[in-house]
């Protein structure tokens, strides 16, 4: 690595203020601080020297996605074979996994980071590391077979509107991971939902409902619950709780394991990278409307098991890696649980409200992502005259 370092430190001044290639300083900043601590100082004031910078942060964050991704690319491999009935080695299963997943992460990377690169050059600022982490959320959160072309305009669309628009990384309002997804699900709704979309290279002669995802059976049930025969069919054919658990079901990329996010889950946790309040938070909130529909019972829908709403779609790798993007959450102590908590209680309500829309931690994510400032305003206004009022009591005294 020294010698990586050295070879670095020769090319600097040729993009430094004078240099040939003064103007692509940006794309070399990148990449240079990517690898090494920058060794940027600063010139007044006391400041505390720490070498965990944001890129470091963000290396945490992908670390703790590579389970999902691992797991993503056996499953794609594995839900293939299974709908065609073929056999196939655990290798066999991981090669194709690997073939139809990659280029959805290397697409992803290479349309943001261009994008970026162009803003960074244009502006003449330094590269924004919030790029590293919506780079693999992107293609971790949507169908296998979404084309490639489709992947990098969502992903250009992401950077371009959902953070440049806002002054870049710090400045967004909006996940721009899930800003991808729903640019994806309402451009082109017949890719990011349906019963072949989440099956690799699906046969044309294969059943379709065969890659049907957990969400899609269940919102199914709710067209014929005036056939109770129908109803306890479909649901005989959705999958176990342990099924969801371990994620061998059809599902976006990375988003079906709840065994594999809560792994990465823990080492958000264990950094202090992700809010364990938002985490909580937003797990009660879900249970907690789950419950109220139990109670409910109007349709097959409402009766689902709590514990299997909050393992079914995306609800957790929302929950763990997205509800808790430190810009767009809320920022106070308390702003974070009653963030956490209606983004938990609002996904299970849209998807059980409208089946249009069954991934509901999406929609739930992107409201409460708006509504965050207004949540962190009152909260720090409560705190203000919570001060005020014991300031004047302790004056009376």
């Amino acid at each position: 690595m020294k010698f990586l370092e050295n070879f670095i430190e020769k090319l600097e001044p040729h993009f430094e203020k004078g240099g040939k290639y003064e103007k692509w300083y940006p794309v070399f900043d990148g990449f240079a601080t990517f690898l090494f601590v920058p060794k940027h100082t600063t010139h007044d004031g006391v400041h505390v020297r720490d070498a965990v910078d944001m890129k470091r942060t963000m290396n945490t964050v992908i670390q703790a996605l590579i389970p999902c991704l691992l797991f993503g690319i056996w499953n794609a491999g594995y839900q293939h074979y299974r709908v065609t009935g073929e056999e196939a080695t655990f290798l066999e299963m991981i090669a194709l996994g690997a073939w139809k997943v990659l280029p959805l992460v290397i697409v992803s990377y290479a349309a943001g980071l261009i994008t970026e690169f162009a803003f960074c050059v244009i502006k003449k600022h330094q590269i924004n590391e919030g790029f590293l982490v919506s780079g693999m959320l992107i293609p971790l959160c949507i169908p296998v077979e979404v084309p490639l072309w489709m992947l990098a305009v969502a992903t250009v669309f992401a950077v371009i509107f959902g953070k440049e628009v806002f002054g870049g990384t710090g400045m967004n309002i909006l996940n721009p991971a899930l800003t991808a997804r729903a640019f994806l699900f309402f451009a082109y709704p017949s890719w990011m939902s349906g019963d072949k979309v989440w099956v690799a290279d699906l046969p044309a002669n294969a059943d379709a409902t065969a890659g049907a995802t957990q969400l899609a059976k269940w919102a199914s049930t709710i067209d014929v619950k005036n056939d109770p025969s129908k109803v306890q069919e479909i649901m005989d054919g959705t999958f176990s709780s342990l099924e969801l658990f371990l994620g061998n079901i059809p599902g976006s990329v990375g988003e079906t394991s709840v065994l594999a996010i809560l792994i990465g889950a823990g080492l958000l946790l264990h950094t202090g990278i992700g809010s364990w309040k938002i985490m909580l938070s937003g797990l009660f909130g879900g249970l907690m409307m789950a419950t109220i529909f139990n109670v409910a019972g109007a349709n097959p829908f409402m009766s689902v098991s709590p514990l299997d709403q909050i393992m079914a779609g995306g609800f957790m790798f929302g929950l763990v890696f997205m509800s808790t993007d430190p810009v767009s959450a809320a920022q106070t102590e308390v702003g974070k649980v009653i963030y956490g908590f209606f983004v938990g209680f609002f996904s299970i309500m849209i998807r059980v409200f409208n089946p249009a829309y069954p991934e509901g931690v999406m929609l739930a994510i992107l409201f409460m992502n708006v509504m965050a400032p207004i949540i962190d305003h009152y909260v720090i206004q409560g705190n203000i005259k919570e001060r005020l009022k014991r300031a004047k009591i302790h004056a009376a005294h």
